[in-house]
């Protein structure tokens, strides 16, 4: 059989943004009904590639070739008419519009000059049901929920004829069930023909679902691989020159101590979380797991005090704080890092050191009588930029002008520009690469052993099985079952994320 050919390409794709160059001389090539999935590390090049080939961004040298044509992608809109759709990590989604107005957002249906509002409608029903995602089309995307608009942004990817489909952690915010779905989803297009550029950090996936891999490393390709041979030794190694055993630490059991946080009987106003007791310790990493939805971050929202607690007692170091808000439990020394870090955890067009030492500005170093001391701000912007190894390292400049990973390393060095008994970290590694999990693991293990209380809130099972001294599993906003260290295993876990017969 003759080779295919590549159904898009690129030859010697190079893209600078200043002194920095984020892809140097990049080979890559997709062929009609494959899944090719790129890997590297956060910073490594793999946005800055999706975006020119999705038309949101121009190289700075090279050239793109559709079926063998050299071709300019003027913008998204041209991209899109050539059948290139992309659906990144970050949503595109207008918030104060419907899911139908967000799915035809610049291709709406008209008829005699008018919106045809009936006939997007029906399409986005239609379209919707083919896809099997349960949402209404009339629903504003602000009360949807973020799987919800995980599933508004992968339709939209679907409205216009595909030839090729660029998906950037499209599961991230997905349960078990709709993930296959949209595996099921791949692997009707891929049997029409249809190219997939897939990104994700996730290993289970790559064998599942893809059939090539390219690993870039610091904008560079090292190497294209087929699938079936490779493994997750040669991937790490390939990725970082690590081995993958050293992704998570190895962890010091301690003696119980003190409790830190008593959660007794609590309920949240809108049932996410429902007569929850749990306690964490001084010096423990506490685990919770659950599907999503579960309550589990709920649970750690209501004890933060971003959450309104209807019913029972939050307990923070003996003293009962029900009611109070997220101002006053940073200052008894309770940090909540949130899931979603642009949304919830980040400003997004401010400079990481503001970031950084956003939760401590009322004490010092920062502040200097009734004033901000800029001085030594910036001095401990640069330490903790080192510390972190964020890349690039500057401080001053904006988040959303870093990778995902680096802006969950700026999140993360909150936690110690204070002194903290407690910190909630609610998906830790979510969008961030094999090397940056390895940082942070070591990063959560150490601050336990300096004393800190850890609560991890997690979707990932190997994190909560890894480094978890104890777990609580959530289930429909309850506690199904409290696990110690010596009872967590895959099976365990899993057998209690789901409704327990009754006996």
């Amino acid at each position: 059989m003759e080779p295919k050919a590549p159904l898009l390409a690129t030859r010697a794709l190079t893209k600078d943004y200043q002194r920095l160059r984020a892809l140097d001389a990049v080979d890559f090539d997709l062929l009609p009904g494959e899944v090719h999935v790129l890997f590297g590390e956060n910073g490594a090049g793999k946005s800055t590639l999706i975006s020119i080939l999705s038309g949101a961004n121009s190289p700075t040298e090279g050239r793109i070739e559709i079926s063998g044509e050299e071709v300019s992608l003027a913008s998204v809109i041209d991209a899109r008419r050539r059948g290139i759709s992309a659906v990144f990590q970050e949503f595109s989604l207008i918030p104060q519009m419907t899911v139908e107005e967000n799915l035809f957002l610049g291709a709406e249906h008209t008829r005699n000059g008018f919106l045809d509002n009936r006939s997007m409608n029906q399409a986005a029903r239609k379209l919707l049901g083919e896809l099997g995602f349960d949402l209404d089309p009339g629903r504003r995307v602000e009360g949807l929920t973020r799987a919800e608009q995980q599933m508004v942004e992968i339709a939209k990817a679907f409205r216009d004829d595909l030839t090729v489909l660029i998906l950037d952690e499209p599961t991230a915010s997905l349960t078990e069930h709709e993930t296959e779905k949209l595996f099921s989803l791949i692997r009707d297009l891929t049997a029409r023909g249809v190219g997939i550029v897939y990104i994700t950090h996730r290993m289970g996936e790559i064998r599942q679902i893809g059939d090539r891999i390219t690993v870039l490393r610091d904008g560079c390709r090292v190497e294209t691989l087929p699938i079936d041979e490779t493994d997750e030794e040669t991937l790490v190694r390939l990725l970082t020159g690590r081995e993958v055993g050293t992704v998570f630490p190895e962890t010091v059991r301690s003696c119980p101590r003190e409790e830190i946080l008593t959660l007794d009987g609590v309920s949240t106003a809108q049932g996410q979380v429902i007569d929850v007791s749990i306690s964490v310790r001084r010096g423990e990493i506490v685990g919770l797991a659950g599907l999503v939805g579960s309550g589990k971050s709920e649970v750690m929202q209501a004890a933060f005090g971003s959450l309104p607690v209807v019913q029972g007692r939050v307990v923070h170091q003996g003293r009962d704080v029900t009611g109070q808000g997220p101002k006053q439990a940073i200052r008894r020394g309770f940090l909540y890092l949130p899931a979603d870090r642009k949304d919830d955890g980040l400003m997004m067009m401010r400079p990481a050191r503001e970031n950084m030492s956003l939760a401590a500005l009322d004490v010092k170093p920062f502040r200097r009588g009734p004033f901000l001391d800029r001085g030594a701000e910036g001095l401990r912007g640069v330490e903790l930029s080192d510390q972190f190894n964020l890349s690039p390292n500057r401080p001053e400049r904006t988040v959303d002008h870093f990778s995902g990973g680096n802006q969950q390393k700026v999140m993360l060095a909150r936690s110690l520009t204070r002194k903290f008994n407690l910190v909630v970290f609610d998906e830790p590694t979510v969008g961030v690469d094999v090397g940056t999990r390895a940082s942070i693991y070591r990063f959560i293990v150490e601050l336990a052993e300096a004393g800190t209380t850890v609560v991890i809130v997690s979707s990932e099972l190997p994190e909560i099985l890894n480094l978890s001294t104890r777990v609580y599993v959530f289930h429909r906003g309850r506690v199904q079952v409290e696990l110690a260290k010596e009872e967590l295993s895959e099976e365990t876990v899993l057998s209690h994320f789901f409704e327990r017969e009754a006996a």
